[in-house]
């Protein structure tokens, strides 16, 4: 009788449970674009990526990257890399240069995800952060979508899409891809720390909010809650377009509304906002390469 119920048991365990060890399970592909979701232009991508793998699991980071914003790819790529399994190949399609002589390329990361993407700065971020294994040129004739060998322009269906299912699904290895490259990088301003300051850049800015998202992080600054810190925010001409002491805090509802406020953002780095207001459109702040944030110790302390 016991024998019996441990047959029943078995038998009516979930599928999952039953899986076979070892059985390959479909691969992940991560899309990003700055092409919008008005038109087909995503659909398309997607429709390739079933044509090479039709059990292929398919997400979104965004496809809302400002048109041909090289840096913002870059930035939105480091910030969600952490959370993705290692086998998770990521196609970033923001390519100014479609068409012309700049590179197609596949980055291996140290992480073990891949990026599929042209060489035109994207890796930025990913080459200081996660680092970079190894980068391969895509020969685009040998790796094209068949059949779109007339179109010159939509190298985001025709080429990176088709790369990437087929390297999340198994069906092409990495180290058969074209020869070695270098990654093209981007410039752009590192954070530094010291004893009573701290500076950097302004990656991106939250855009619902207009929050200003430094790169400098919390933990190696170690500032004390609480106290009022001088921070000057400058334009890639040298030009000020804030400076004044700032509370550090730990929520918005910390100061009265309208206030600006000194914070840790969601990824773990120092940001500066105003409660419940606009803090980059108050004061005519942007992102990206030449934008400067200085932190440093207030006569203001409390």
């Amino acid at each position: 009788m016991r024998l019996a119920l441990i047959l029943v048991a078995l038998l009516c365990q979930p599928a999952a449970a039953q899986s076979t060890p070892g059985k390959p399970v479909p691969g992940v592909l991560v899309l990003q674009t700055d092409f919008g979701l008005r038109d087909h232009a995503v659909a398309a991508m997607r429709g390739v990526a079933r044509l090479v793998a039709p059990n292929l699991v398919i997400d979104d980071l965004t496809h809302e990257i400002p048109a041909y914003d090289v840096w913002q790819a870059a930035y939105r790529l480091d910030a969600v890399m952490p959370y993705w399994p290692a086998e998770t190949v990521f196609v970033s399609v923001i390519d100014p240069g479609v068409g012309s002589a700049r590179e197609s390329v596949a980055a291996r990361l140290a992480s073990g995800q891949t990026v599929v993407t042209p060489n035109n700065g994207t890796l930025t971020l990913l080459h200081d952060t996660v680092g970079i294994v190894a980068v391969r040129r895509i020969e685009e004739d040998e790796y094209r979508l068949p059949g779109s060998s007339d179109s010159h322009t939509f190298h985001g269906r025709d080429l990176y899409v088709h790369v990437g299912a087929l390297l999340a699904s198994g069906q092409l290895r990495f180290d058969d891809l074209g020869e070695l490259v270098q990654t093209v990088l981007l410039e752009y301003e590192k954070p530094v720390i010291t004893a009573d300051s701290a500076a950097g850049g302004i990656p991106v800015l939250d855009p619902q909010f207009g929050n200003v998202w430094t790169n400098i992080p919390a933990h190696g600054a170690k500032l004390t809650l609480q106290s009022r810190y001088e921070v000057r925010i400058a334009s890639p001409s040298g030009r000020s377009q804030f400076a004044g002491p700032v509370p550090f805090v730990r929520t918005f509802a910390e100061v009265p509304i309208g206030s600006p406020l000194l914070y840790v953002n969601s990824i773990g780095n120092l940001a500066v906002a105003l409660n419940q207001a606009d803090f980059a459109q108050r004061f005519g702040v942007a992102s990206g390469p030449g934008w400067q944030v200085t932190i440093q110790t207030s006569s203001e302390r409390n």
